[in-house]
């Protein structure tokens, strides 16, 4: 998942590049209101974490701004400003949700992967694929009820593909979800990792789950082979 931290707080966005990173998340950073619009302009995120009172250009300006352009992208508001009429006018703006800091960041992961799950029209943070479960909360993965043992960023490619089921995905579409902006490495990386996915996969009994559309990317069936939902229409 690709998170974008608005915020005019030095310290702040330190903290939340370092928690939000270790949790596997890629997260891109701006210092104030008119730098977090050139990155709303030029990435695509699954939520904006945004906060009221900074600099330039105020929060819910910028979160109007965005609604007004038709960007949908998933907005949280993180800020001082606590009381109802506030998280009324952030919510009335087109945030998606509101934190009042300080806040516990156990909260705040919990927070944002719903919103992503939300986006994916995914309700349980459980994907149960029949032969394949992904937790996206406790970030395991089963085959056959056994532990499959990810990397990081293997884990993240699984998550992506599983939660866009059905829809063929770039190889720079899953590079941009798993590194931050900045980053310069090869999408290259991601037939890599999808090779590995597969051989641990293979390993643990699954065959053909990770499926190759040449020249396109990489994806998942929409119904998973040997769910319920599948096995529901033979």
């Amino acid at each position: 998942m690709k998170v974008l931290v608005i915020d005019d707080s030095q310290r702040l966005r330190k903290a939340l590049k370092e928690g939000l990173s270790r949790s596997g998340f890629a997260v891109d950073l701006a210092k104030d209101g008119e730098e977090g619009l050139r990155y709303v302009h030029a990435n695509k995120y699954d939520v904006v974490v945004l906060d009221i009172l900074m600099p330039k250009l105020d929060g819910l300006t910028l979160l109007k701004r965005i609604r007004q352009e038709g960007n949908e992208v998933s907005v949280l508001i993180l800020s001082a400003k606590e009381f109802v009429e506030d998280r009324v006018k952030g919510l009335e703006a087109g945030a998606d949700d509101y934190l009042v800091k300080p806040f516990s960041f156990d909260e705040l992961l919990a927070r944002l992967r719903s919103l992503a799950r939300r986006r994916s029209d995914q309700k349980s943070p459980v994907i149960d694929a029949g032969m394949v479960t992904l937790d996206t909360v406790g970030r395991r993965v089963t085959a056959y009820g056994t532990a499959v043992e990810l990397t990081r960023a293997e884990y993240n490619v699984l998550e992506q593909l599983m939660l866009g089921r059905g829809r063929v995905l770039s190889k720079a579409h899953l590079l941009d979800r798993i590194h931050d902006s900045n980053s310069d490495t090869s999408d290259n990386l991601i037939e890599v990792l999808v090779s590995g996915l597969r051989k641990k996969l293979r390993r643990a009994g699954v065959d053909d789950f990770l499926k190759t559309r040449r020249g396109f990317g990489y994806y998942i069936d929409a119904d998973f082979p040997g769910s319920a939902a599948s096995g529901s229409q033979s």
